[in-house]
């Protein structure tokens, strides 16, 4: 009986530790290379896996000097941070759940990242009234809602020309009149997509 006792003791501080194991995530490259982010529990929360963020910044170039970016469902903000990392010019990162926002405004303040703007926005609230034309845009909303049924029809009004949106979700995204899938690729169960707009056949 002294034994089991002995064994539940020195175990429980074990699992009470990597219970409370933080969320981070990793910058792979440029200016804040290696530099961790924390991010909050929240439902449909998930970063994109880190090999898939290296394949993506692969295909669009690596270098994102001078580019204005827009990280639509930021989240963990990795993707929109990774490309400030990339010398973007500007990033505007939309977070609708205010937690995860306050979280991506602690990881700007630590990074110093002066070029990021941060809006507590839904999505589509945010395409309704925006002005701006982006460059690349990220998109990768919480899976099983319908979000990218609602945001890609409307998304070319706020592209520059020759802009790039990677696209990720639960399913295999096709092509259609307005979009054409450049790139794609899997890991696991999620499809991970580089799209241009159809009309613009010089980039193919």
């Amino acid at each position: 009986m002294f034994i089991y006792r002995h064994i539940f003791i020195l175990t429980q501080p074990a699992k009470k530790l990597a219970d409370n194991k933080p969320n981070i995530v990793r910058i792979n490259a440029g200016v804040w290379r290696s530099r961790l982010l924390k991010f909050p529990d929240a439902q449909g929360l998930r970063p994109t896996p880190e090999r898939v963020r290296q394949t993506v910044f692969n295909w669009l170039g690596q270098d994102l000097t001078g580019l204005h970016c827009l990280d639509l469902f930021a989240g963990t903000g990795v993707m929109g941070f990774e490309a400030l990392s990339r010398n973007a010019k500007t990033v505007t990162l939309i977070e609708k759940s205010p937690k995860v926002c306050q979280t991506l405004k602690a990881n700007q303040i630590l990074l110093k990242a002066l070029n990021a703007s941060i809006l507590q926005l839904d999505a589509l609230v945010f395409l309704s009234s925006n002005k701006q034309l982006f460059d690349v845009v990220f998109l990768d909303p919480p899976y099983k809602q319908g979000l990218l049924a609602k945001v890609l029809p409307v998304l070319a009004n706020h592209l520059d020309q020759n802009a790039l949106v990677y696209a990720e979700a639960e399913y295999q995204i096709e092509a259609d009149d307005v979009w054409i899938i450049t790139k794609q690729g899997k890991a696991g169960n999620v499809y991970y997509h580089l799209l241009k707009l159809a009309h613009d056949i010089s980039l193919a």
